[in-house]
C-alpha cells in the first residue's frame, strides 16, 4: 500500500491512503509487526560501529497541507523568465552556481506541478527512517525503509522536508551525501537559514518488497558535524529525527506505470486545495507579531454551544455571522488527515447568497489595497494567492451557485473580514502612538494591542490579538464610572491605602471559531474575548 498525493497549481490535489507496513532497521531485524500501533521514537543499543540511534517512524497523515505545501513551494518556485530563483533553489538546499544537475530535475519537478500539464508528480512515503552517527569518524548514516511499490523502480528523488525553514547555528552548512541509492553517488547541499527541504535525486532499483536506502552524511567541516545532527534530530530536544522523508517521482521521467490522477477534480480536493491555500494566504498577510506566551488551547476558553455549519443553517445565524466584525479562528480538530474533513456545503436563500457575493467582492477590493500598501510586510505571494482563492469559490454567473462554492465564500469572506480588521486595528494603535496622550507612554488609560499565542493549528491563525489596556487613571478619568470617580476623590483627599482605581477594559467582543472535523463544520464563539474599550474602575 502506498501514498499517492497529487497535485497541480491552482487547484492542488490531494489523494491519501493509509500506509501500513513493517518497519525494519538496517541489519534487517523487525521492530514492529504491520499491525502494531505506529511508533514515534526508539532508541537502540549501540553497536560496534555506531553510537545510540534515534529512529522515527512517521505517521504522514497527522501534518495536513504538509505535502500541499511542499508542492506550492515548487508551484511557485519559477521566475517570469522560466528559470528558477535563487530562493527557490535556497529553500531546497541547491548550491547556488554549482555544476550539479539538481537545478535542472528541481525546475523538471517544479514545472509538472503547472496545472496546464497533464503530467503529475506521484509520492511515496517511507515507512520509517534510522539515523546512526559511526564513532570512529563522526559520520552520521540515515536508513530509509521503502514499501513495495513499482514507483521503486522508477527515477526517484529523495526529499527531506522540514515544517519551517532550518535553524542553522555557526554559520550555513556545506554537506555531503553519499550512497548506492544516489544518482550520482555522492552530492552536495548547502544548507542556510532559508532552507526548507533537502533534495537529492536518486537511482531507478529492480529491488522488490521492502527497500532500504543507506546514505552517509557528514559535513565538509567536520567540526560542523553537531550543527549537522542538530538539523536531523531536533536540535536540543533530541528525541526525535525532526525531518520527513518523501519520494517524488515525475511523470515525464517514469514510464507507463501509472499512480496519479492528474485532470479533473473532485469537490473534496477543491475543498483541501481551498483549506490548504487559505492557510498559507492568512500566514502570508497577516502582521507578524510573535508573542513569547505560552501557547494556549482553544478548548481551555468558556465556549457557547458549537453551531453546525451546513446545509440546515438558517439564514438568520448565516446573515449573523457574515454582518458579525468578531475575529476568527480557523481550527481543526481531525484526528486524521485533512482530506478526511466532511464536504462543506450551505444553502443560502437568493437574497443573502447575493449579500454575500457583494461583501465579499468588496472584502477582496479591500484586501487587494491592503496587499499593495504592505507589499514589504505581505510579500509578493498574497496576491496570487488570493486569486486562486477568489477562484476556488467564485460563483457562476447564470447558474444557481453549488453548495460547495458557498461554503467556500463564506470562509474567505471571514477570513478576509479577519485580516482587514487585523491591520485596521495596527493602524489606530499606531496613530495612537503617534498621538499627544500615548497610552504606552503612560499618559491616559487606553487600548494596547497583545498577541497571544495559540496551539499549532491547520488553517490559522496561530495567534489571536485580544487587546490589553496600559495607562494612568488620574484625573480626569477616561470612562470612569461613578465608583472609579468617588473612589479617586476619596484617595485624593488624603486616605492613600485604598486601591486606586485601575485601567481596564470595560468592553469586550467574542472570538469565532471555525472547526474543521471529520462529522462537518461547526462554530463556537467564544464570548469576552478581545478588549475593545478602556476604562478606569
Amino acid at each position: 500500500m502506498l501514498f499517492l498525493d497529487v497535485f497541480y497549481c491552482g487547484a492542488l490535489m490531494l489523494c491519501c491512503t493509509r500506509l501500513c507496513v513493517a518497519l525494519h532497521v538496517s541489519h534487517g531485524q523487525q521492530l514492529i509487526p504491520a499491525h502494531h500501533p505506529p511508533l514515534t521514537e526508539h532508541t537502540f543499543p549501540p553497536t560496534e560501529t555506531s553510537s545510540a540511534s534515534t529512529v522515527s517512524h512517521h505517521v504522514f497523515h497527522s501534518a495536513p497541507c504538509f505535502v500541499d505545501d511542499i508542492f506550492a513551494a515548487l508551484c511557485e518556485g519559477v521566475g517570469s523568465d522560466g528559470e528558477l530563483t535563487n530562493r527557490t533553489l535556497t529553500q531546497f538546499g541547491i548550491c547556488i552556481g554549482s555544476d550539479s544537475s539538481s537545478d535542472s530535475v528541481l525546475l523538471q519537478l517544479a514545472k509538472e506541478t503547472n496545472r496546464n500539464q497533464r503530467n503529475g508528480l506521484e509520492v511515496l512515503h517511507p515507512t520509517g527512517v534510522l539515523l546512526a552517527e559511526e564513532n570512529k569518524r563522526g559520520m552520521l548514516t540515515l536508513t530509509f525503509d521503502l514499501p513495495q511499490s513499482p514507483l521503486i523502480k522508477l527515477n526517484p528523488v529523495l526529499l527531506l522536508a522540514y515544517e519551517s525553514p532550518l535553524t542553522v547555528t555557526g554559520g550555513n552548512l556545506d554537506v555531503t551525501f553519499n550512497g548506492q541509492w544516489l544518482h550520482p553517488n555522492t552530492q552536495s547541499v548547502c544548507i542556510s537559514g532559508e532552507t526548507q527541504y533537502i533534495m537529492l535525486t536518486g537511482s531507478a532499483s529492480e529491488a522488490n518488497n521492502h527497500q532500504k536506502w543507506r546514505i552517509s552524511v557528514e559535513t565538509k567541516t567536520p567540526d560542523m558535524n553537531q550543527s549537522l545532527k542538530d538539523i536531523l534530530i531536533g536540535g536540543k530536544s533530541g528525541s526525535k529525527i525532526s525531518m520527513t522523508p518523501l519520494l517524488l517521482f515525475s511523470g515525464e521521467r517514469g514510464t507507463d506505470t501509472r499512480y496519479t490522477h492528474t485532470s479533473g477534480s473532485s469537490p473534496a480536493s477543491s475543498q483541501t486545495s481551498f483549506l490548504c491555500e487559505l492557510k498559507r494566504f492568512l500566514g502570508d498577510v497577516l502582521p507578524q507579531e510573535l508573542p513569547e506566551s505560552t501557547p494556549l488551547r482553544l478548548d481551555s476558553l468558556q465556549s457557547l454551544p458549537p453551531l453546525s455549519l451546513g446545509p440546515s443553517s438558517s439564514d438568520t445565524l448565516l446573515a449573523g455571522l457574515i454582518n458579525s466584525s468578531s475575529q476568527t479562528i480557523f481550527s481543526f480538530t481531525s484526528r486524521g488527515s485533512v482530506v478526511q474533513v466532511h464536504r462543506g456545503e450551505l444553502a443560502l436563500s437568493p437574497a443573502l447568497l447575493e449579500e454575500l457575493r457583494q461583501r465579499l467582492e468588496q472584502s477582496v477590493i479591500k484586501m487587494m489595497e491592503v496587499i499593495r500598501e504592505e507589499e514589504e510586510e505581505v510579500g509578493h505571494r498574497a496576491m496570487p494567492r488570493l486569486g486562486r482563492l477568489k477562484e476556488l469559490s467564485t460563483f457562476p454567473k447564470k447558474e444557481p451557485a453549488a453548495g460547495e462554492s458557498q461554503y467556500r465564500a463564506f470562509l474567505l469572506l471571514k477570513a478576509l473580514q479577519t485580516v482587514a480588521r487585523a491591520y485596521e486595528l495596527q493602524r489606530g494603535l499606531r496613530a495612537t502612538r503617534a498621538g499627544p496622550n500615548n497610552p504606552e507612554g503612560g499618559n491616559i488609560c487606553g487600548l494596547r494591542s497583545l498577541t497571544v499565542s495559540l496551539t499549532k493549528i491547520v488553517t490559522g491563525p496561530n495567534t489571536a490579538n485580544i487587546n490589553n489596556c496600559h495607562g494612568s487613571c488620574a484625573f480626569p478619568l477616561p470612562s470612569a464610572n461613578n465608583h472609579a470617580v468617588l473612589l479617586n476623590s476619596h484617595i485624593g483627599s488624603g486616605n492613600v491605602d485604598e486601591r486606586a482605581p485601575c485601567c481596564v477594559p470595560v468592553a469586550y467582543e467574542d472570538l469565532e471559531v471555525v472547526d474543521f472535523a471529520d462529522y462537518g463544520t461547526s462554530i463556537t464563539i467564544k464570548p469576552n474575548m478581545v478588549a475593545k474599550e478602556c476604562g478606569c474602575r
